[in-house]
């Protein structure tokens, strides 16, 4: 029996493949994520450090908040005996982008971002599935300062460092149950290469190093009614790598194109085991033994289209998001599946200084049938709704 197959980590929403938050920003939410070799402004920190050396020569200050929406997942067993449904989800997400003006006279850039980078939550209240996934909930909060410096009139290069601060709850129930909260803080880094042979065309790399999230905290483990364990546990999971390749093209009038490859390491997360510094004697078998997860590395393929017009930007995004979660270990905590992504948002210049922006993004997963050792039917309604709002103010 698997109880607690995945932790506080495998949480997260249905954002994105796993358990990734790649929108970050209005400009990200608007674009689904094609923002990489067209990153500009206050965001560029984030998106790409090495793109804040062509900003305008101002500091940019960007404030957003995300409203998050994840839709009840409903899974049927083949049998036709379980027609159950997670709870639906929402959170508000907010996030800070700075970037600074030129350095003095060889141009460098500085900047800084406070994201959200994993994790929401998801909750059942039914069984079969609340014996593994009651509930699984992580918070994260990413301080990322970063730094531009152009090589050349063409060429530019982006580094960054990466603290990432993780807080995850988990609860089962069954014969035996589990209630465990713990947190970690962890490090990594970010790097960023641009080349802009034209005016229209810009060419960008960026690369996010993985951050295994060493999470330390508390469990209660029972047996029934009876408190069997009540101490220390740790256990590590990856927040994976990714490599993004770009390239966006300037039309005419302001109409940009983007194309972004991203390659994201999800095979860093072969297994799940937690670590007890004494034994747990008869739950063992449920709580301290090492889980497969085996997941795989995965493509997303995202394309977004920019209109300028006077005072106003329109911006549009599709995307197509591959799933890490082989069948084999597919469960309740984080039914994931392949999906497609669509976005629409704009901004205004209000005065010189001031600019507001707002946009909103679908996520949709496939239903998946699944037939494994723990779950022998199909999950469907998957959808995620994203809505960012925010202020961008140079000076």
């Amino acid at each position: 029996m698997r109880i607690l197959t995945l932790s506080i980590i495998a949480s997260a929403s249905v954002m994105a493949g796993g358990y990734k938050i790649p929108e970050s920003s209005i400009n990200a939410t608007a674009l689904s994520a094609a923002y990489v070799a067209n990153a500009h402004g206050a965001d560029a920190a984030y998106y790409n450090p090495a793109a804040m050396v062509y900003n305008e020569d101002a500091g940019l200050l960007e404030v957003d908040a995300t409203y998050i929406g994840l839709s009840a997942i409903h899974y049927a067993s083949t049998s036709g005996t379980i027609n159950i449904d997670s709870k639906s989800e929402s959170f508000l997400v907010p996030t800070l982008h700075y970037a600074s003006k030129k350095l003095g006279d060889n141009g460098v850039r500085f900047g800084f971002s406070i994201v959200a980078p994993a994790g929401l939550s998801k909750r059942w209240s039914s069984a079969p599935a609340l014996y593994s996934a009651e509930e699984f909930t992580l918070k994260t909060i990413e301080f990322n300062p970063s730094i531009a410096i152009p090589l050349s009139d063409t060429v530019s290069i982006g580094a960054g460092f990466r603290v990432i601060s993780s807080n995850g709850v988990v609860k089962s129930t069954y014969l035996v149950s589990r209630e465990m909260e713990g947190s970690s803080i962890d490090y990594g880094y970010n790097l960023a290469l641009m080349y802009k042979p034209s005016a229209q065309l810009s060419l960008a790399a960026t690369y996010r190093s993985n951050i295994d999230l060493s999470v330390e905290g508390n469990a209660k483990l029972y047996s029934g009614s009876t408190l069997a364990y009540n101490g220390d546990v740790s256990v590590s999971v990856p927040a994976p790598a990714a490599l993004n390749l770009a390239a966006a093209y300037t039309f005419g009038q302001g109409t940009t194109l983007e194309a972004v490859y991203e390659r994201t390491m999800w095979s860093a997360y072969d297994y799940l085991d937690f670590n007890y510094p004494v034994s747990i004697g008869g739950l063992t078998p449920y709580f301290d033994t090492a889980i497969p997860k085996n997941w795989e590395n995965t493509n997303s393929y995202r394309l977004g289209l920019t209109q300028k017009y006077n005072q106003w930007m329109a911006m549009a995004g599709l995307a197509y998001d591959e799933t890490p979660v082989p069948e084999s270990t597919l469960g309740y905590e984080l039914p994931d599946s392949d999906a497609w992504i669509a976005s629409l948002g704009g901004r205004y210049q209000l005065d010189s200084n001031w600019n507001v922006g707002l946009a909103g993004l679908v996520d949709m997963k496939k239903s998946r049938e699944v037939h494994n050792a723990s779950i022998n039917g199909e999950f469907s309604n998957a959808r995620a709704y994203l809505v960012t709002a925010g202020i961008e103010y140079r000076f």
